[in-house]
């Protein structure tokens, strides 16, 4: 990379000017040395989304929805179980679980449920108690849903299920997280008041987490406000949605727009082919 090339020689020119002209004392500092590396270079073109492609994950941020449908064959890879919690006598995790709001077997990508522990455990610790109420679905499994939900609204999308394919909880990424007094009833935005609620929305993005479905953003998801769905994206991800106030979908947007113009510019296309989304369907 012609930068790093450039920061590299920079840094051997300072450090033999300093010690041909000790007596003079010449400063330098690490930023003289790093300004140069600010923009990502891929080849001999810069990456300018303000998220480095290194900080992204095509798997984290993959869309799920009804323009961007996932196969009948995606599955989290690889997956884990998610086990009750049991606390040892000082109260500290004993076994890795999370709190869960029933003793169904629920799963998560690997990555995503880890970050949910680690989630858990920094709530406990402000005194939030969450759990898990429901992780990742099968395509099959969505399908019966959506199926179940039209025949109950006389063939009517309402937008509470989505259709087979457009599941966020397909990708194993996706988990509905409540508080102890939500964990049997019937969800609506009400949630969205609770202490659980208002934890979350402050503190995810910190463990890689986002909002998937906020509540100014019902026209672009076209699903309806959920405070108690999240989506692990992961870190650098998650810190950029929270702070520009976007959902998924205008992230891609923008991450789109970004990789056509680094392509117009003569970026290879199978460095950033990893991210663009399509339909599967």
């Amino acid at each position: 990379m012609l930068k790093r090339y450039l920061a590299l020689c920079l840094a051997f020119l300072l450090a033999l000017g300093c010690c041909a002209f000790a007596e003079e004392e010449v400063e330098f500092t690490l930023e003289d040395v790093v300004e140069l590396e600010e923009v990502p270079v891929y080849g001999d073109v810069d990456w300018t989304f303000p998220v480095d492609l290194k900080d992204m994950d095509p798997v984290f941020i993959r869309l799920a929805n009804k323009t961007c449908l996932l196969s009948k064959e995606d599955k989290p890879d690889p997956i884990m179980t998610m086990v009750a919690r049991k606390a040892n006598k000082d109260g500290s995790n004993a076994n890795g679980g999370v709190n869960k709001a029933s003793g169904s077997k629920m799963q998560l990508q690997e990555t995503c449920g880890l970050a949910l522990v680690e989630m858990f455990e920094a709530a406990l610790e402000d005194g939030v108690k969450l759990y898990l109420k429901s992780a990742y679905r099968s395509y099959q499994t969505q399908n019966t849903m959506y199926y179940n939900r039209l025949k109950k609204n006389n063939g009517k999308d309402d937008g509470w299920v989505s259709k087979p394919g457009a599941s966020d909880h397909q990708t194993g990424l996706g988990c509905d997280i409540v508080s102890r007094s939500w964990r049997d009833k019937a969800m609506n935005s009400n949630f969205a008041k609770t202490d659980e609620a208002q934890w979350m929305k402050e503190n995810a993005f910190r463990f890689g987490f986002i909002l998937r479905y906020p509540s100014d953003k019902e026209e672009i998801t076209e699903i309806n406000f959920e405070p108690w769905h999240y989506r692990y994206v992961g870190i650098p991800v998650a810190t950029y949605i929270m702070e520009n106030g976007m959902c998924l979908e205008e992230f891609h947007q923008e991450l789109q727009k970004a990789i056509d113009e680094f392509i117009a510019a003569g970026g290879n296309p199978a460095i950033v082919e990893p991210f663009i989304q399509r339909s599967a369907q």
